[in-house]
């Protein structure tokens, strides 16, 4: 924090011990007032950025303790000046001035003469220790029904070490051990996080094992129907980095290839929409500069997500993950989600149209022009078309979200779309959302290689852009080759071909018109790739 806030200058001095701090009103006063005000909107993992901050409240504390330390575990409730609230997590700890090392400071403190400072807790080592060991104990705590639960996977006899990974924005994760690793919820909700649930449900299930297993969490428990997950505990899968990296890698390396050796791409077809293929039917003029290993990839990942789907699909007690039919409710629900964000996506396009230069200018007003049939497109859904089942699915998926292991793949973080409510985020959806997911991460990777390198290659743009949609058609061709087969054997209702197709295009329309927002609020210039799939989509039915 810069020395130009407030709150880091001025000593707040309290006449109470730190086990009494929070009785103090004063104290409670200041701390949301005058000390939070300034230190959360500064905070990577704040997600009201864009907001106006009205005021906050402390909605639970509760203490975290052994016969050496003791912290505090605070959830703020964030009030905005646009009328709604959001939940964060914050656990806090005092650090004597005398031991001050180089911690994140929240506010300079005075407790009864003795000076020190606040700071987040999980800056410190004795509270990460503390966690670990009570999750690895399973100790439970009255206060608001904190509890420490040991999962299945958990190992662990007590703690050893830990450090942060680096690499997260919206949460906080920590590696134990180098054998396992804590997520610290920083926006909470009163509800259990989808990544907590699914996760536990796969592990318990213990049919798909592509994923981390459940090794602990923490959740405070305020009433039967209402829990909230504050951290959860997983297995750490050794890995080479995530599959976007390795793919857009290995895409860069093809087109090098392309361009060192002039290949006529000119000369390859793409395939039909949807169309299926094994990897060893694909086009040999396509595998001169495009390694076949890529294809093998999308297969082995296609089965991946097919065994992640048919154990989300294989539950037939448990409520909140059995099969279920398409419901007038659900289609009313769909719609009104989709018709929302699509006015919101149009409205952000047409004020951000000065961002934009060149064949993305063309696109938008393409797209601009189109709204209605975007608009009929979605409202088209009728529920008693479709003969399929809707099940709990990852929500979010994309390349970012798996690993990968000496080139196998391992799928992660449950959480669901950010821009979603938590209870929007637990509705059972097609299977085929996250198989529009990964395409869409499969198109980012393929124009993103191009976009990032277009100085260096010697092809036109034109026939860049149709060597782009011949390489997707041939990932989506071996992925639901690969997907269709293994779901279909294991009983996960997908539906004939003709819904298969409808619920792809449905979603995948859905999809980029989704990350439509978010490349316009976050890197405008990437909003070409969005644009490009929704006007292929537009073009593919123009074309039928």
């Amino acid at each position: 924090m810069s020395d130009n806030k407030p709150h880091i200058n001025a000593i707040f001095k309290y006449g109470s011990a730190w086990e009494y701090i929070f009785e103090n009103q004063r104290f409670i006063n200041e701390f949301c007032s005058d000390v939070l005000e300034d230190y959360i909107v500064s905070q990577r993992w704040y997600g009201g950025k864009a907001s106006a901050l009205k005021y906050i409240d402390i909605e639970s504390f509760f203490k975290i303790e052994n016969e050496n330390d003791l912290f505090y575990g605070v959830v703020l409730e964030v009030n905005f000046k646009e009328a709604f609230v959001q939940e964060y997590f914050l656990p806090i700890g005092l650090v004597k001035e005398k031991d001050y090392v180089d911690h994140n400071i929240i506010a300079r403190i005075n407790l009864n003469g003795e000076k020190g400072y606040l700071v987040d807790a999980i800056l410190l080592e004795s509270f990460r220790s503390q966690i670990f060991d009570k999750i690895v104990e399973g100790n439970k705590y009255k206060y608001n029904k904190v509890e420490f639960r040991r999962g299945r996977k958990c190992k662990a006899s007590a703690y050893e070490s830990s450090k942060f990974l680096s690499a997260e924005q919206s949460n906080t994760s920590i590696i134990f051990n180098d054998k396992y690793i804590l997520k610290f919820f920083r926006r909470v909700y009163t509800d259990q996080n989808p990544d907590y649930e699914i996760s536990k449900y796969l592990t318990n299930k213990g049919y798909f094992t592509n994923t981390p297993g459940y090794a602990g969490s923490i959740t405070i428990k305020f009433s039967d129907k209402n829990i909230m997950t504050l951290a959860l505990m997983q297995e750490l899968i050794p890995n080479q980095g995530d599959a976007w990296e390795y793919f857009v890698q290995n895409i860069e390396k093809a087109y090098r290839k392309l361009t060192e050796k002039q290949y006529n791409v000119k000369s390859l077809n793409v395939l039909k929409k949807y169309n299926q293929i094994k990897v060893d039917d694909i086009d040999p003029k396509l595998l001169k500069w495009f390694d076949r290993d890529i294809f093998e990839d999308v297969e082995k990942l296609a089965l991946r997500t097919a065994e992640m789907h048919i154990t989300l699909g294989m539950e037939r007690i448990n409520a909140s993950f059995t099969p279920t039919a398409y419901t007038y409710d659900y289609t009313v629900w769909l719609k009104n989600r989709l018709m929302y964000m699509l006015d919101n996506r149009i409205n952000l396009l047409e004020n951000n149209l000065h961002k934009l230069d060149g064949m993305m200018v063309e696109m938008a007003n393409d797209l601009l022009d189109h709204k209605k049939k975007i608009k009929k497109r979605f409202l088209d859904f009728d529920e008693s078309q479709l003969k399929s089942e809707r099940i709990r699915v990852h929500g979010d998926y994309h390349l970012g979200q798996v690993l990968v292991q000496d080139r196998d793949f391992f799928i992660i973080d449950f959480e669901g779309e950010p821009e979603s409510t938590i209870r929007d985020r637990k509705v059972k959806q097609p299977p085929l959302k996250d198989v529009a997911g990964m395409f869409r991460s499969f198109s980012y990777a393929v124009y993103a290689t191009i976009f990032n390198n277009i100085d260096h290659y010697q092809h036109p743009v034109k026939d860049l852009f149709h060597s782009a949609e011949v390489v997707y058609s041939y990932m989506v061709g071996v992925f639901l080759n690969a997907y269709i087969e293994k779901v279909q054997n294991n009983n996960v209702n997908i539906g004939y071909l003709n819904e298969i197709e409808f619920l792809l295009e449905y979603c995948l329309l859905e999809k980029a018109i989704y990350e439509l927002g978010y490349e316009l609020n976050a890197r405008p210039q990437w909003s070409i790739i969005p644009l490009k799939g929704i006007v292929n989509i537009l073009k593919q039915n123009n074309d039928e």
